[in-house]
């Protein structure tokens, strides 16, 4: 991406275990990696850290992500930031759900392998980049 810092992802995910998973996978590659396991303490660390991207669990307990997606994107400060929704819910009325409708970045389903995750990640950050520099607000 051309930053002198890490890449800062917030994954928001219910199951600790598996932010702990994700968090191993991400770090090995460089990536920093902030986790919350609730929609209120995910908005709140969207606002402060202001992260690179937001791996969303959809079935939360609370706030689910569809609630936590909607308020992200309608914050000024965050709506430009890439979501890739991270679920056990498979169906692919979801899957149309979230990606054609909501407009989320990526969906990946679980489980997944480190591989699959990675590869999604690099694709919307790419993609992220890419658009960056066609308007003219990448960071150099």
């Amino acid at each position: 991406m051309g930053r002198d810092r890490r890449v800062r992802v917030l994954c928001v995910e219910d199951d600790r275990e598996m932010i702990e998973l994700i968090r191993l996978i991400l770090e090995q590659q460089d990536y920093e990696v902030l986790g919350c396991t609730s929609g209120g303490q995910a908005l709140a660390a969207a606002q402060e850290s202001l992260p690179d991207l937001i791996l969303l669990d959809l079935m939360m307990p609370g706030m689910d992500g569809w609630e936590v997606y909607r308020r992200l994107k309608g914050d000024a400060r965050l709506a430009a930031i890439p979501v890739i929704v991270v679920t056990a819910k498979a169906q692919n009325i979801d899957k149309m759900l979230g990606l054609h409708i909501a407009k989320v970045d990526d969906y990946v389903t679980k489980p997944f392998g480190p591989q699959e995750l990675l590869d999604r990640i690099g694709s919307v950050m790419q993609r992220v980049s890419r658009a960056d520099r066609e308007r003219g607000t990448a960071i150099p």
